[in-house]
């Protein structure tokens, strides 16, 4: 992380091309700095110093003693090679006791060498007991040579044995002794903490931190140093977000103030309702933001439902008055499609600019996806860059060349987990200068990722559901354990639609690949059974349900492989309430919006991640009637898949579900892209325990970075800056 020349040292210069050789390949490590910042991930304790006369069964010991005998026997071995096995019987003596060491194998020429009798030396292992006699089988052990051997025994003895992130090509105890041979290179780590912070926090210096972590002799001489490292983590991580939003801060923007009397102003008369007091407040952070002269970045976030689209219209509409246009970008077409039949739907004749009858201030609002037809797609680029449409949602398709835009102000991307850095990218460049970029997610993220992955965004956050919403009821529907639980929650869908309401079906698989979801007949374990065959299908189940359970009822079926006019149909004559039953893959789980439905049943749901079961639970419930969410599983209770249901079915708090998820997932897979490249950026940091120190990270970052912003006089942050961005991090922060 700190890289200056000596720890910039090749390690094949250090150890040996062939060492350095499967430490490169396998552990990603180039550099002494690399070396040293290859953190032990346990310790492993050697017993207090024992004396033979009272070893204790199956504890580890740590025994100073003189050899007193040492005997190679051969015995006969089907597995050895020739049939001949040997095996070494050392005797050892501390005076008080003795005891029997034994090697087998290939492990035995080395100590056959070197413990000969006389020979003192420390012996660490677990006592066992052979024949009635205790011994030691393949102890490590450190000869003691010369007289005055209390230091290394002192040192030896209680001390910790550090175990490295290993692999089958390289041990735990090789990495261990080629740490030990950098070692002394740490006391030419340049420090990446300023002084003043390191002091003000008690941290100690990272030459220090270095040596405790690696060769500690107490259990504080870990927290100290792990103390230290996870501060220098958090801090090199969000000085490069904070440097990102001071640049971005000096960058020009036109500000796009909205007109008093204009087309929000009409828009807003025209609401039938009252925005709530969170819209309200995260729409005066946009406007705020929108009225600078440096373009705005904000990741909005919000529950399911929060009215977080009323939101970013409203903004669009704001930059529409100042002269300016706005795009919504979506990450597929079935929601490019849903957007703007609601914006259009909510904006009514302010949508119908150019149109007879449009509102006196009104605006075109045109979708642009890559399946349109030629002339559509040609009046859409038309209307877009000679400005006439102020409004425009689609898919990637907005960002290929051909696409120019009168006057770009406002960019707005829908479900940023979905969306590539690039493609971002590829779109602001599109404006005459950068133009302003709202994110929304209806993925809730703690507080602690947004800060480490969006750390270069401003947060918002809507966690208020407007009026007229319904509480949705969760509940795990065990169909291994209890079939009858089944048979009911297809009852209660008939219910539900016998009532004039309608439900969704959601399956993990579409049903028309290769496999074949009956070849498995045998039946094991539950456990084994619900893991092994193959996810529940739509088509199958579409199938069996129409023919079963829900016959009479009108079902249909809704997925990614079909052609995008038929996805379009099946959506409107659902959101018609022409079809009782949609069944469909994780397609609906962004942005569809009918009211109408109220109940989904989620087959394998333990397929599913929490956030995108709390995604998927989220399209019911819409309207004023109550929603109904049944999670089905076969998975048996004490199971971990089944917990995290019982989880997702006891709260309908995201951001409470997005811990637990979290906490469940390695983190890597959850800051995605800002942890590519060889060497992760955090080892010792947890995103989720540790958010008191990225908290405070933030802010001594941001102070850090607004006094100096090139780091002038922080060499040692510069150079840690450079190791943690490597040149796919570095394009990855640069493109945001």
């Amino acid at each position: 992380m700190d890289l200056v020349p000596v720890l910039e040292e090749p390690l094949k210069k250090v150890l040996g091309p062939a060492t350095a050789k499967v430490m490169a390949e396998h552990l990603g490590l180039h550099t002494v700095g690399d070396l040293l910042h290859h953190y032990p991930r346990r310790y492993e304790e050697r017993g207090q110093l024992t004396h033979l006369a009272d070893l204790p069964m199956d504890e580890h010991v740590t025994v100073v003693a003189q050899v007193a005998d040492a005997r190679l026997i051969t015995f006969s071995s089907p597995k050895a090679p020739r049939g001949k096995g040997q095996r070494l019987e050392v005797t050892i003596t501390d005076g008080s006791g003795q005891l029997k060491l034994v090697f087998f194998g290939n492990g035995v020429h080395k100590p056959h060498k070197e413990l000969l009798p006389g020979t003192r030396a420390l012996f660490a292992g677990k006592v066992s007991v052979f024949n009635r006699r205790l011994q030691l089988a393949h102890p490590a052990y450190e000869l003691l040579r010369g007289d005055d051997v209390s230091e290394t025994v002192d040192t030896w003895a209680g001390a910790l044995i550090p175990l490295y992130p290993a692999t089958a090509k390289l041990e735990s105890w090789k990495i261990a002794k080629a740490v030990q041979t950098v070692l002394p290179s740490a006391q030419e780590a340049v420090d990446p903490l300023p002084d003043s912070l390191r002091a003000g926090r008690g941290l100690v210096p990272l030459p220090e931190a270095l040596l405790k972590i690696h060769r500690p002799h107490t259990k504080a001489d870990i927290e100290d140093a792990r103390s230290r490292l996870k501060w220098d983590e958090a801090f090199v991580l969000q000085v490069a977000l904070a440097r990102r939003r001071h640049a971005d801060a000096q960058l020009p923007a036109v500000a796009r103030k909205p007109k008093p009397d204009g087309l929000l102003t009409d828009f807003d008369a025209k609401l039938p309702f009252t925005l709530t007091e969170g819209q309200q407040k995260v729409s005066k952070e946009i406007f705020d933001d929108l009225a600078t002269e440096h373009p705005m970045h904000r990741l909005l976030q919000g529950e399911v439902g929060s009215g977080k689209t009323m939101v970013a219209l409203r903004a669009m509409l704001a930059v529409v008055d100042a002269g300016g246009q706005a795009a919504m970008l979506a990450p597929t077409e079935v929601l490019a499609q849903q957007h703007h039949r609601s914006i259009t739907e909510m904006m009514g004749e302010l949508a119908e600019g150019g149109m007879l009858g449009g509102a006196e201030h009104s605006t075109k609002v045109v979708l642009l996806t890559g399946s349109m037809g030629a002339a559509a797609r040609r009046q859409a680029l038309l209307d877009l860059v000679t400005g006439e449409a102020g409004i425009v949602i689609g898919t990637h398709a907005l960002i290929e060349d051909k696409v120019q835009f009168h006057d770009l102000g406002l960019v707005v991307v829908d479900e940023q987990h979905r969306f590539g850095v690039e493609q971002r990218d590829a779109l602001r460049g599109k404006g005459k200068q950068p133009p302003h970029l709202l994110v929304m997610t209806a993925t809730p993220i703690p507080r602690t990722v947004a800060m480490t992955v969006f750390g270069d965004l401003e947060t918002s956050v809507l966690d208020q559901l407007p009026a007229g919403r319904s509480p949705i009821a969760s509940h795990v529907v065990p169909a291994a354990d209890k079939p009858h639980f089944l048979a009911r929650a297809w009852e209660r869908v008939r219910e539900e639609v016998s009532n004039g309401h309608q439900a969704y079906v959601v399956c993990p698989r579409i049903g028309d690949e290769d496999d074949d979801p009956k070849k498995s007949k045998k039946k094991p374990t539950p456990e084994d059974e619900a893991e092994k065959r193959p996810p529940l299908a739509v088509l199958d189940i579409a199938d069996q349900l129409a023919a079963g359970p829900l016959q009479g009822l009108k079902v249909e079926v809704l997925h990614g492989r079909m052609q995008p006019d038929d996805k379009d149909a099946v959506m409107r004559r659902f959101a018609a309430g022409e079809t009782d039953v949609l069944v469909a893959t994780t397609v609906i789980e962004v942005g569809v919006n009918v009211p109408n439905a109220t109940a989904m049943v989620i087959m394998d749901a333990d397929r599913f991640g929490v956030s995108q079961l709390h995604q998927l639970r989220g399209r019911v419930g819409r309207g004023s009637a109550a929603g109904l969410c049944l999670l089905v599983t076969e998975m048996p209770e004490a199971s971990a898949a089944r917990q995290r249901l019982t989880a997702v079915a006891s709260t309908l708090d995201g951001f409470e579900l997005s811990r637990i998820d979290l906490e469940q997932r390695r983190e890597g897979d959850v800051l995605g892209q800002a942890q590519s490249g060889a060497r992760t950026s955090l080892r010792v940091l947890a995103v989720i325990d540790d958010e008191e120190i990225i908290a405070e990270a933030r802010e001594e970052a941001t102070t850090v970075v607004t006094a100096d912003p090139d780091l002038e006089g922080l060499p040692g942050l510069r150079t840690a800056l450079q190791a943690l961005l490597d040149e796919d991090r570095e394009q990855y922060l640069e493109k945001g």
